[in-house]
């Protein structure tokens, strides 16, 4: 049994984003954690590519698997400790910023509270990035300043959401939903009860800089046929505001529609 004397000093923690998926979008710093960490323990956003990357041995999958089962949050925060109190140097990696909406926040406390050295690596945000690839600027002189980012899935036990759907209508600017595929038809109606033009254009981003990303347009009032007609699945980006038209001026010349056909058409070989 090893005493107080003879335990090893806590490893450190390191709550990483990965960015949206591709792999030349990790951050200098994100990559070299990677390569050096004892243990990786990620969910399952950051992206096929990242994750074919990893040494399978030094790899902990503790995200969402099929049938909806997933690793509760206080079993990974648990975990977490165990491993940097033997000595691990680990990163726990999430996709895009594990601060925005990733729970990287709660891991911090808890690393704190239990006295485990931590270091947060921010990542690219699919908040911003996702309608980038798309070829939607959040923000756009001629159209809007401001930007609500806000979450589309919630407890689903809350008797109502905890998201004013009214005051982002009346504030207006850009609105991205972030993990709002199943919900859209709640809250684009939401916005149009509160009094949101049903011709506002809408947006959904899939898998952003993934080989299979795919892109629904429309507006408020048709935005959910056009998700069914795509076939559009979580993961996915919604944005609702003028911005979300500006896509359609510069697709024929956007590189990322390419690089992303190419690079499909390379796995399929």
């Amino acid at each position: 049994m090893t005493d107080a004397a003879t335990a090893p000093e806590p490893g450190t923690v390191y709550l990483v984003g990965s960015g949206p998926g591709d792999p030349e979008l990790l951050t200098v710093k994100a990559k070299r954690l990677l390569e050096r960490a004892d243990v990786v323990l990620h969910d399952r956003l950051p992206g096929p590519k990242i994750l074919e990357g990893l040494s399978a041995d030094r790899c902990e999958d503790v995200g969402k698997r099929g049938g909806g089962e997933r690793t509760p949050q206080p079993e990974i925060n648990e975990r977490l400790v165990e491993l940097a109190r033997e000595g691990n140097s680990i990163v726990r990696l999430k996709g895009g910023d594990s601060f925005v909406f990733g729970r990287g926040g709660e891991e911090a406390e808890f690393l704190a509270a239990h006295g485990v050295p931590f270091e947060i690596v921010p990542g690219v945000t699919s908040a911003t990035a996702a309608p980038a690839v798309a070829g939607i600027p959040v923000t756009h002189r001629e159209h809007t300043s401001s930007i609500s980012i806000v979450t589309g899935h919630e407890d689903p036990t809350k008797p109502e959401s905890a998201v004013d759907w009214e005051a982002l209508a009346a504030v207006g600017g850009t609105i991205v939903v972030l993990m709002g595929v199943r919900r859209l038809p709640d809250y684009t109606g939401a916005l149009l009860e509160a009094g949101m033009a049903p011709e506002t254009p809408v947006a959904l981003v899939e898998r952003a800089t993934w080989p299979n990303q795919q892109v629904a347009a429309g507006t408020l009032e048709t935005i959910v046929d056009a998700r069914d007609e795509v076939g559009i699945e979580p993961p996915a980006v919604t944005v609702v505001g003028e911005v979300a038209a500006t896509r359609a001026t510069v697709l024929e010349f956007l590189a990322n529609e390419t690089a992303n056909e190419a690079t499909a058409a390379d796995e399929e070989v």
